[in-house]
């Protein structure tokens, strides 16, 4: 990686961050930018402008562009009387100079239609049309490529061509979103005017911080109320475009499948590799790599942190270190997703046992797991409460467990809300919307979320567990480092639930004819 690199997080809209975004060799330098070595002649100026293909090519209308209309006609009509203001986010400082790879805010990649990697410091503005105000109208701003002929094209880290790849003409980005798309520098402007009395401002928080405090600004401005007041619609901003995605569309559903087809075979590779796993004294992190090299490959990348928790390891529920060995005779609870360009992402666990064949007792917990999952599979469909999944799972375990001798009372004492003593063994929830984000739709209100009843077209997974971790005195010494989790993804349909994932196997005796006819 070139060391000639210098530029911050900081979004190019602050007044007060280093500005080292479209400057000139000679700026940078006359700033003391002590490591740049850009050539400044006049000479190399004229000559690198020339000699270049200024074909522009084609721009096909994205897929998700024929969906993103009715969502943000449904946003509009949810936070009326509003302009609504999306940024994309800006790029964050991993180290020094170097930046995390950047993936935009959720909602904005929702509303714009946009997925991967596109585009930092960029801002989507939805708003009620003066005709019909239950109709949304949308104007993307951002950034576009610079000419040959300007210093950004060679001497801009951030923008330049030659250090980040050819950008998108206005033209360009208006055609791939069917929408308005004007430059950033028209931002402020745009979200001016008009703005007070019947119209206000509203911006979703902690996305830019920039931007953030320009709505904030421009809301003083034209007096409209700040404090309290600006943060609540700020908030139910964000709190409409979370339930706003509980429901997924066809392109949505149709993006999960094949995320979740991307999971699969991640974990067939895993597999694979479980014996280079084994022999390596951090085989925990080569099965995060090779599962992150399918994901990167098929896909955009991880949609979170990898877990691959080997022996005792799989008791600590995000186990992200990933240092442990492998070890013959072991369980390895493996949780990973991959997200697809369109940034929906899969989330599916499976617990291998490490020899390729499960042992007596490791069979034992995961069948009690396996039955969990299996009866709350049996129980959803449309209608039924979301937090009516957990309580049919923790049925299943609390017997389990009472079976076991491991209740201080009976299993019937322990589902009362004065018992619980199996969620020592199960601490966490057995289901969680899933879509674009890992935990989707977080900042939904609970009558919406918990609450709510399962409508087609939602998205969750269901994943029991038990954990027994090494030092727990409370269990057999047998059980002890054991930790089971089966987690599928599951679409609600008009009379039950498809299993996503079902072409990973599930039950122990599927997984070790599988594991037998994948493992060299």
């Amino acid at each position: 990686m070139s060391n000639e690199n210098p530029h911050s997080a900081d979004s190019p809209l602050s007044t007060t961050a280093p500005q080292e975004r479209g400057t000139s060799p000679e700026e940078l330098s006359s700033r003391g930018d002590t490591r740049s070595q850009r050539p400044t002649s006049e000479a190399f100026r004229e000559f690198i402008a020339s000699g270049w293909d200024e074909t522009i090519p084609d721009a096909e209308r994205l897929e998700a562009a024929a969906h993103t209309p009715a969502r943000r006609d449904a946003l509009v009509q949810a936070i009326p009387g509003t302009r609504l203001v999306l940024p994309a986010g800006v790029l964050k400082v991993r180290s020094n100079d170097t930046d995390y790879p950047f993936r935009p805010d959720t909602a904005f990649a929702y509303y714009a239609g946009l997925g991967t990697g596109e585009e930092p410091d960029s801002v989507l503005v939805v708003e009620p049309s003066a005709e019909d105000p239950a109709v949304a109208e949308a104007t993307y701003f951002f950034r576009p490529r610079a000419g040959f002929d300007s210093t950004e094209f060679y001497a801009d880290s951030r923008y330049g061509e030659m250090w980040v790849g050819r950008r998108p003409t206005l033209a360009e980005a208006s055609q791939r979103l069917g929408i308005e798309v004007r430059h950033i520098d028209e931002l402020r402007d745009h979200l001016a005017k008009d703005v007070g009395g019947s119209l206000s401002l509203s911006v979703m928080p902690q996305v830019d911080a920039a931007v953030e405090e320009m709505v904030q600004e421009i809301r003083e401005q034209n007096g409209i109320p700040g404090g309290e007041d600006a943060r609540r619609e700020f908030d139910r901003l964000q709190e409409v475009s979370s339930e706003q995605r509980l429901v997924k569309d066809a392109y949505e559903i149709a993006q999960m499948r094949e995320a979740v087809d991307a999971t699969i075979r991640g974990f067939e590779d895993v597999v694979r590799h479980l014996p280079e796993a084994v022999g390596h004294r951090r085989g925990e992190r080569v099965i995060e790599g090779v599962f992150a090299r399918t994901a990167r490959a098929d896909g955009n990348g991880v949609g979170y942190d990898t877990i691959a928790a080997a022996g005792d390891h799989a008791c600590t529920l995000h186990w992200i270190r990933n240092d442990g060995a492998v070890q013959e005779g072991e369980l390895v609870l493996i949780d990973a997703g991959v997200e697809v360009d369109s940034l929906y992402t899969a989330d599916v666990t499976r617990t291998l046992p490490v020899s390729g064949t499960f042992t007596p007792t490791q069979r034992k917990v995961y069948d009690a797991v396996l039955e969990a999952a299996d009866a709350v599979f049996a129980a959803a469909r449309p209608g039924l409460r979301f937090r009516d999944l957990h309580a049919t799972a923790m049925e299943v375990v609390a017997r389990h467990l009472e079976s076991w001798g491991l209740l201080p009372g009976s299993a019937e004492e322990s589902l009362s809300p004065e018992g619980q003593w199996h969620r020592r063994w199960m601490v966490h929830g057995t289901s969680h919307h899933l879509g674009m984000d890992v935990h989707d739709c977080a900042k939904a209100r609970r009558e919406m979320y918990l609450d709510a009843e399962l409508v087609p077209g939602m998205v969750f997974t269901i994943e029991p567990g038990l954990y027994f971790k090494e030092n727990d005195l409370l269990v057999p010494e047998e059980l002890r480092g054991i930790g089971v989790r089966i987690e599928d993804d599951v679409l609600v349909t008009e009379d039950g639930v498809e299993n996503l994932s079902i072409a990973l196997p599930r039950r122990a005796e599927e997984i070790e004819a599988w594991m037998a006819t994948l493992k060299p």
